[in-house]
């Protein structure tokens, strides 16, 4: 009987492990490069989640950008340590100055502020609608990209997507809505400026962080403590000012990066790039699990006409 189990065995096809699992039983690199550019995306997302929160109780623009940039710099300031001070971990002191104003508290600053003069719905929308938008006409001019059919229609459906929201800023808000709406799209370019750059100067991503958060601190920590002061954050006690520094620093500010690059590793640029048009959707949901904001229908229309230029944009 033994014997014929053993051939019966033998006869049998070897089955396939289960989709996504790889033949050892662990899941496979594309699950785990999904699994990796959704957390990417939500981690933004709540980075968008809590700052708008944190405008909500009174923290001022600038203590939530001191909350993002300065302690982090000083978290990672052996990383710069490590890759060599004299030249700023590799990239050099004057490439650092410039990655910092368009990717640190400069940026920052004006997202912020919008927080304050638009709906939520507004900034998560916007600002990475327009890195994206910026995005492709950098690179068509700055690269010398080829546009495709494909990205031009994806371009022109963002653009549809963001007159909807200015038309509602003008409509329900004023003048002073434009105003919102434009410090967004400016911290959007700004990013995708920042990423054209990081393309050209075949930088990575961690190195980045380290230097934009030294820059911060030698630059905007000195302006921040002695022009600004901690008078009003310190109003909030350390449970508002934890949360706005575990989020703001390290769940938003560092760990996409690691998460994004490995994405990219698992799957591709072209894959990953896709993963961050979820921001959108993702930060409505936590504005409105985590805050209770009710997004409006013409919030709602915009964002889906973006999602659609989205999907375009990114083939």
């Amino acid at each position: 009987m033994a014997f014929r189990h053993k051939k019966l065995d033998a006869a049998m096809p070897a089955t396939s492990p289960p989709s996504g699992v790889s033949p050892g039983g662990k899941p496979s690199a594309a699950i785990i490069g999904i699994l990796c550019g959704v957390g990417a995306a939500l981690a933004w997302a709540a980075g968008f989640a809590v700052a708008k929160h944190g405008i909500s109780i009174g923290f001022s623009p600038a203590d939530l950008a001191a909350h993002r940039y300065i302690w982090t710099g000083l978290l990672l300031l052996p990383v710069v340590m490590r890759d060599g001070i004299a030249d700023l971990g590799g990239i050099g002191w004057r490439r650092g100055f410039i990655l910092a104003v368009l990717s640190g508290p400069t940026q920052a600053l004006l997202a912020y502020t919008g927080f304050i003069l638009v709906p939520f719905g507004h900034g998560t929308t916007i600002q990475p609608a327009t890195a994206t938008l910026a995005g492709i006409v950098l690179a068509a001019l700055l690269l010398r990209e080829r546009l495709s059919a494909a990205r031009i229609v994806g371009a022109i459906t963002i653009t549809i997507g963001l007159v909807v929201f200015g038309v509602e800023s003008l409509a329900t808000i004023g003048t002073h809505g434009i105003g919102g709406d434009l410090l967004f799209a400016t911290a959007g370019a700004f990013w995708a400026l920042f990423g054209i750059l990081l393309r050209q100067w075949q930088v990575s991503g961690i190195r980045v962080v380290a230097a934009v958060g030294l820059m911060s601190v030698l630059i905007y920590g000195p302006v921040y403590f002695l022009f600004v002061g901690t008078e009003n954050m310190l109003r909030f006690g350390w449970g508002e000012n934890l949360l706005q520094i575990v989020v703001q620093g390290l769940v938003a500010g560092v760990l996409p990066i690691f998460l994004f690059a490995r994405s990219v590793a698992l799957l591709g640029a072209g894959r990953a790039s896709t993963f961050p048009a979820l921001v959108p959707g993702f930060s409505l949901i936590l504005g409105f699990l985590a805050l209770g904001i009710v997004p409006s229908i013409p919030q709602l229309i915009g964002l889906a006409i973006v999602l659609v230029g989205f999907r375009f944009a990114m083939r």
